[in-house]
């Protein structure tokens, strides 16, 4: 029954890994996401697999994925072609793994950054991150993969969230963003904080009262939620070099724009 059971798991997973569909379009050209990327960025992804769009079904959200990106540093290792590992990922499959950035080239990505952390802490972010390559999550547990078959299941908005953290929790920690929420609260970086009002105890004021954090269990995280964390900056590759709307060529304007600029080239080749 286990070797039924583990084969069946193995097969969802690759099932729901497949893509079906190329609805994503880059906001940005491939150079302009490599030169805007930093070590520390969470690198969000609108995927294109069956259990991507179950994902963003059940959090009713454009993102489906997210990565860490370490950069050319890391030493996360190099694919056959010589390109650098510069992300890492939790991946449904494999696990935890590193990858170059050109694996989402052709992808909808958004740039997450975290706010003032210093060398020490990208050094302890990067040392979690390696420490935990290679590993693997028990898919065991079919019902945990199942509950993906369905792309849009009847399940009201309230409760769809609540989908994704059914069952035993492994494949839920491989497919959101646990991995990199776990490498954050190392740091006790903050992405969506439980706030509580407590009593200030302070001897001169006795209704004062003070904000207490307490982190998230870090199982119950989603992509989306680094987009709306007011703790990460939403960083966009096509302002970062100082855009300036007045140089575009526009179609029906012929004289408009500078043909020779390589970065307007490339967005309109894009």
């Amino acid at each position: 029954m286990g070797r039924i059971q583990s084969w069946l798991s193995a097969w969802l997973a690759a099932y729901l890994s497949k893509q079906v569909t190329r609805n994503s379009i880059p906001t940005a050209t491939y150079v302009q996401l490599k030169g805007a990327l930093r070590p520390g960025d969470v690198l969000l992804v609108e995927g294109d697999t069956r259990i991507s769009i179950a994902i963003k079904y059940l959090t009713q959200s454009t993102w489906s994925h997210s990565a860490l990106y370490l950069g050319d540093n890391a030493g996360l290792g190099q694919s056959d072609q010589g390109e650098p590992h510069v992300l890492i990922e939790a991946d449904l499959e494999r696990g935890i793994r590193s990858l170059p950035l050109s694996h989402y080239r052709h992808s909808h990505t958004r740039i997450c950054r975290p706010v003032g952390l210093d060398d020490d802490d990208l050094q302890r972010l990067t040392r979690y991150a390696l420490s935990r390559l290679g590993n693997t999550y028990d898919l065991k547990n079919v019902f945990d993969l199942a509950r993906y078959l369905l792309p849009t299941p009847p399940v009201p908005t309230r409760y769809r969230h609540r989908l994704l953290t059914f069952g035993s929790g492994d494949p839920t920690r491989a497919i959101c963003s646990t991995f990199i929420a776990e490498s954050f609260q190392q740091l006790r970086y903050p992405i969506l904080p439980l706030v509580r009002i407590v009593p200030a105890n302070d001897p001169d004021c006795d209704d004062c009262t003070r904000e207490a954090y307490r982190l998230r269990n870090h199982s119950l995280f989603t992509p989306r939620d680094f987009d709306a964390s007011p703790y990460f900056q939403i960083i966009k590759p096509t302002l970062a070099p100082g855009f300036d709307y007045r140089q575009l060529a526009w179609e029906d304007r012929p004289g408009s724009g500078h043909p020779g600029n390589p970065a307007l080239r490339k967005a309109r080749i894009r």
